[in-house]
């Protein structure tokens, strides 16, 4: 049994509630759409599933008839205590009070690989969020979610493609995704403005180039994706890495797909890790004009007061001693006879 538009507005009531705007609240009240959503996660018993932004508990119900174990986590603290009643005699759902965006994701799903996640998520954090979990949730081997339709078509986006943007090398990096499924607006409560889709992402062993170097590339490339890479990186790839990568300078963003990055990322690193010539240290002189250590050297015989510490002195670091003539005293006053 899942809510109808009728029931979501009892659940409502009952708590004196209303949808929230700041949480992004658009409850599902189509037992057909959440029923649907549950036979494309393709869970049942024995498997794992988390789900984020729960509400009043309507994708909740459909998920538990499968059998799965469910943790629904929500974060309205006054939708809660409904949430907790709805799912009062499923023994296989698990509520838990939290923000997912501050969640500590490693405890929660400890004791467990291979988690499911399966969400109607707000529309305002699905992006940051599904970009968070790929990059540090590992236990979340796949993920079935709800959210905005241009946000969806961005995850599954192909390179040269109006969509394809930096959220797109994001996830062909850690994953494959695919739209499942569109889900009109007519079905929420409140209705939104915009339509809704399915996105499936599928978690798979990543290359082996540094998720942080790549990442901080893609997201300067994208900055200005109009502009050629030559221009959008100036200042961070040099021209000679665009030849060791075998990628065209005047190539845009939008046509590098995510191999094509790890090229230039590992060419970028190694081009910045290479060893340089050890030039002589510069030492400011007394005059203030900056000297190397070679002219510092020399000055030991030029300088009675040389301050520098970087070489061994010579004798008394004090010029050599001149030899006066025999009838001459250091003061330049003749030998008494």
């Amino acid at each position: 049994m899942t809510h109808s538009r009728p029931t979501i507005r009892e659940l409502l009531d009952s708590g004196s509630l209303a949808p929230r705007r700041d949480l992004g609240q658009n409850f599902v009240a189509d037992p057909n759409t959440v029923r649907r959503i549950a036979e494309l996660a393709a869970v049942g018993v024995g498997n794992h599933v988390v789900e984020i932004g729960a509400g009043l508990g309507s994708l909740t119900l459909a998920l538990a008839d499968t059998g799965a174990d469910i943790t629904a986590i929500e974060v309205d603290r006054g939708i809660v205590p409904i949430l907790r009643n709805v799912v009062a005699e499923r023994p296989n759902v698990t509520v838990v009070e939290a923000d997912a965006m501050r969640l500590d994701w490693q405890q929660l799903l400890a004791g467990h690989d291979g988690w499911i996640l399966v969400a109607n998520l707000p529309y305002n954090v699905a992006t940051p969020l599904i970009c968070d979990l790929l990059d540090d949730v590992r236990a979340i081997t796949r993920m079935l979610v709800m959210v905005q339709r241009e946000a969806a078509e961005r995850f599954a986006a192909a390179p040269r493609t109006p969509a394809y943007g930096a959220v797109s090398v994001k996830t062909s990096y850690w994953g494959t995704a695919k739209v499942v499924g569109h889900v009109p607006a007519s079905v929420f409560v409140p209705r939104p403005n915009v339509e809704s889709a399915l996105v499936e992402i599928t978690r798979h062993d990543p290359p082996a180039t540094d998720p942080d170097t790549l990442f901080t590339l893609v997201r300067a490339g994208f900055g200005q994706r109009r502009k050629m890479l030559r221009r959008s990186l100036a200042g961070i790839v040099s021209p000679d890495t665009y030849d060791a990568a075998g990628i065209a300078p005047t190539a845009r963003p939008e046509e590098l797909d995510v191999d094509d990055w790890c090229r230039l990322t590992e060419a970028h690193l190694s081009a910045t890790t290479k060893p340089t010539a050890i030039r002589p240290a510069r030492i400011p002189s007394r005059d203030g004009i900056a000297s190397s250590t070679s002219d510092r050297s020399r000055r030991h015989i030029d300088d009675p007061a040389c301050p520098c510490e970087a070489h061994p002195p010579l004798a008394d670091h004090r010029s050599p001693q001149r030899r006066l003539p025999p009838d001459r005293r250091r003061d330049g006053q003749p030998r008494p006879a």
